[in-house]
């Protein structure tokens, strides 16, 4: 796959060797992953919105209540910032300021489509019950026009975009590599549990 051809402004400028503009890792980020937070400007002030979100080939989706003030906001063609960001082990180095982390994250800039047509919608709203869990979409009632009407669903365009990784241990000053003291890399994953059956239905309101 070719790379992003990111804009200067959104380039990755800290660690720069840490980043990455390939669209094969970009996705691999953003498809292991189900929060996104989004960032946006209102005239009350910055607002960093935290969002269930799938990935459609090169674009990102969220959706939310149509009657929610920031769904609207978001629908109006204003700019935002979508970030994803996986925490893959605490790093304990030798000194305070060298503690670090290994990460995978993604960084998106642009302005969120409405995605307005019947039939797409239909079509990325069953995206989202097969990203909580593939297949489920056969075995459930499928979303009704009512249900459908009721939801905003935004699509990001993946044109600006950058992902910066850490991984491996800890960077330490020279003179302090022979400290007495444990260095090294706690990983971090996420896991499933064994699945809880509801046994107490509670009808919606």
């Amino acid at each position: 796959m070719s790379d992003y051809q990111t804009s200067d402004p959104f380039r990755v400028r800290q660690a720069p060797k840490r980043a990455s503009y390939d669209r094969e890792t970009v996705h691999a980020i953003l498809d292991a992953g189900y929060v996104a937070h989004v960032a946006f400007t209102t005239e009350a002030g910055p607002v960093a919105l935290p969002m269930f979100y799938v990935r459609d080939g090169e674009s990102v989706l969220v959706h939310g209540s149509r009657k929610s003030r920031f769904m609207r906001h978001l629908s109006g063609g204003k700019p935002v910032c979508l970030t994803v960001t996986h925490v893959d082990g605490l790093v304990l180095a030798r000194s305070a300021f060298h503690h670090s982390m290994n990460y995978r994250s993604v960084m998106a800039h642009g302005v969120p489509e409405v995605v307005a047509e019947e039939g797409e919608k239909t079509r990325v709203l069953d995206l989202f019950t097969r990203k909580v869990r593939e297949g489920r979409p056969y075995d459930i009632r499928p979303t009704n026009a009512q249900e459908a009407k009721a939801t905003t669903v935004l699509r990001l365009p993946l044109l600006e975009v950058a992902a910066k990784i850490r991984t491996g241990g800890p960077i330490d000053d020279a003179e302090d590599m022979d400290l007495p003291v444990w260095a090294g890399v706690i990983p971090m994953q996420v896991t499933f549990g064994e699945p809880v059956r509801d046994i107490a239905p509670v009808a919606a309101e």
